[in-house]
């Protein structure tokens, strides 16, 4: 499931990285390139919560690979499309297929890991590690064959089908953790709405910080530190290598202590870190990086199983919000923060960034550790779930 996750999250960070060789080949303006990043992931995020919500009242497990394929075929036809409105089509439906893949799949991601933390953060992972290597793999196939040769990055996407496939039969099989049709429908347990929204709108205050961050860090570092833009594309990467553990980090850490603590920590360290971003002055800009990354990616997984955990009887639903609508936020928020900078600094544009951890915070604070749906650890054949409308 995590390596399928990350092929899946290849097309998640494919468009963007689409953008300069839709620029160079085809002369489009930043607002029409900008038009085709929107189209895939605005229309991605908000869908989102809409195929959870399906997937709380139908068992759909061939969802994960046609959506996986779908996505993958997006992005590939994107460059062979002759005009703006079919590549904004193309582009569009690939994000549907993504969407369509993240609330089924961290369901049953959930109950393969049999309640594992641990487990559930190398699945995010997965996510993360594809959504990295999307630069890659579009700059291998574009660089070297142009736009016509966008049809190659099918491949991940029927790479990532069969993977799902195989963990589909994998939990049909006799003593199976638990099966995909049990997977798709709501358990057992009363719904915390008043939870669930507090975590959404931490996560969504995450959202934005963490975006703010990747769109200007680059920029501002260079500002800051000096060094070029070598230094502003170190800067970069240490937000995003530092994510990778942290998202690991997050699972054993939530063993240990619990989700809630680990989530409240890791905000209140993400105040600091964001501080010293904005304030700290010359190399040592860096640590604050590092630990502003590591503040932002521990709580990564938990707030996927936390949500679900809060809303026992619609599991898809909370994993469509906590992974697409609430994430969209930050997207949202971005040109705000540049239309700021342009008016004063960008430091100035990047201070308020430091009190929305803060407020997340104070939004953590009542939350209590959910229970353990008793799902994930009675292991139930696949076939024993009666359907649930």
């Amino acid at each position: 499931m995590s390596l399928g996750h990350a092929c899946v999250d290849i097309y998640q960070g494919a468009v963007a990285a689409l953008v300069p060789f839709l620029v160079s080949e085809r002369a489009y303006g930043y607002a029409a390139a900008s038009g085709v990043v929107l189209a895939a992931s605005l229309l991605s995020s908000v869908v989102q919560p809409l195929f959870g919500a399906l997937t709380d009242r139908w068992a759909m497990p061939w969802l994960l690979p046609v959506s996986t394929l779908v996505g993958g075929a997006g992005v590939a036809l994107s460059g062979v499309t002759g005009s703006y409105a079919a590549t904004l089509a193309v582009v569009a439906v690939s994000g549907i297929g993504v969407a369509a893949y993240h609330p089924e799949s961290a369901r049953v991601a959930r109950l393969a890991s049999r309640g594992s933390h641990t487990a559930m953060s190398w699945f995010s992972l997965g996510g993360n590690i594809g959504f990295a290597a999307a630069p890659l793999a579009v700059a291998a196939v574009i660089a070297t064959g142009g736009l016509r040769a966008s049809p190659l990055l099918a491949l991940p996407a029927v790479a990532g089908a069969a993977l799902c496939a195989a963990a589909l039969r994998a939990l049909r099989a006799p003593g199976a953790a638990a099966g995909p049709a049990r997977a798709s429908r709501g358990g057992e347990g009363r719904d915390d709405w008043p939870s669930f929204l507090r975590l959404s709108g931490a996560i969504m205050c995450r959202s934005i910080v963490f975006v703010g961050l990747s769109a200007f860090i680059s920029l501002y570092v260079r500002e800051r530190a000096g060094g070029g833009e070598l230094a502003g594309t170190a800067a970069l990467f240490v937000l995003y290598a530092g994510g990778a553990v942290g998202t690991v980090a997050g699972g054993g850490l939530a063993a240990r202590h619990g989700r809630v603590p680990v989530v409240r920590w890791s905000y209140a360290l993400t105040v600091l870190a964001v501080a010293g971003v904005v304030l700290v002055p010359g190399p040592a800009l860096y640590l604050c990086v590092a630990l502003a990354s590591a503040g932002l990616y521990v709580p990564f997984s938990l707030h996927v199983t936390l949500g679900q955990d809060y809303l026992p009887r619609r599991v898809g639903t909370a994993s469509g919000v906590t992974l697409g609508l609430t994430v969209s936020v930050g997207g949202l928020a971005s040109p705000l923060i540049g239309a700021l900078a342009d008016a004063t600094t960008l430091q100035t544009a990047l201070s308020p960034l430091i009190a929305l951890p803060a407020l997340g915070c104070l939004l953590l604070r009542p939350l209590r550790e959910p229970a353990l749906p008793e799902a994930i650890t009675q292991h139930p054949h696949p076939a024993d779930a009666p359907e649930r409308a």
